[in-house]
């Protein structure tokens, strides 16, 4: 009895170690100014790539964001080039710096609208309108849906091989990046990057993340069966929702085929 009792006071004081070591990061902050004129930029997205936490900046261009020594942040910010700086040990002793990103010339060709030229016949005006074919198909008890198309090959197919196949595409991506993949999850619940993500469209803070190019993201994207209109139309955050929701898939494959 008596071991018993220094046993269990031996874990209960190492749990408390345990606990006391997790450390929430310090707040660190900073300002964020145009580097043409030194002007605060306001609502500049800044991720920390590697705790997967976001924030962004104020009116003055001021921001605070949880971060650590040799912690990398990306910063965003629609017309400006995006940089990524590293969290230093002067940055955490001295306190606010300032952050210069560099304005983007972008010269916009011209783009031409052509409307449809209906002529009030049905018959002709139904071969006029272009028809964007399509569907999202569903097999209880395997995954969620498989996407098919116009420019797809055929749905039953797609969903067939979704099945049969023991997705060593999928393999080749996720299993050599599992740090990376883990920070699907991180991302999916903070808001802050939700928000973000919902309003871009350029695939940049999903590249940054997870240490992937845009071609191996719709790489991705096509081996997991979603259309091509998808994947040139979605937004950051459902592109990021439709690879979470193929990495789940993957470890199901994975482990029954282990």
């Amino acid at each position: 009895m008596k071991h018993l009792l220094l046993l269990i006071f031996f874990l209960t004081s190492v749990g408390a170690i345990a606990q006391e070591s997790i450390v929430t990061p310090p707040l660190i902050k900073g300002k964020v100014l145009n580097d043409a004129n030194d002007q605060p930029l306001e609502n500049v997205n800044i991720v920390n790539l590697n705790s997967v936490v976001g924030a962004t900046s104020n009116a003055e261009g001021d921001f605070e964001i949880r971060a650590v020594v040799n912690d990398t942040l990306y910063f965003s910010y629609l017309g400006f080039k995006s940089i990524r700086v590293r969290v230093t040990n002067d940055w955490l002793k001295f306190g606010d710096i300032k952050i210069k990103m560099t304005e983007l010339g972008i010269a916009l060709e011209e783009v031409v609208v052509r409307p449809i030229q209906l002529t009030g016949y049905v018959e002709v005006d139904a071969k006029t309108i272009p028809i964007y074919d399509n569907y999202r198909y569903r097999i209880s008890g395997v995954g969620s849906g498989y996407e098919g198309g116009s420019q797809q090959p055929g749905a039953v197919n797609k969903v067939l091989s979704a099945i049969f196949n023991p997705a060593d595409f999928l393999y080749n991506v996720f299993g050599k990046r599992p740090t990376q993949m883990r920070k699907l999850r991180k991302m999916k619940e903070d808001d802050e990057i939700r928000n973000l993500l919902q309003s871009k469209f350029d695939r940049e803070t999903l590249m940054a993340v997870l240490q992937l190019e845009k071609v191996d993201i719709d790489e991705i994207l096509n081996n997991c069966n979603y259309s091509k209109d998808f994947i040139r139309t979605a937004n950051d955050l459902q592109i990021l929702d439709a690879i979470n929701e193929c990495y789940e898939e993957y470890k199901v494959l994975n482990r029954k085929k282990k």
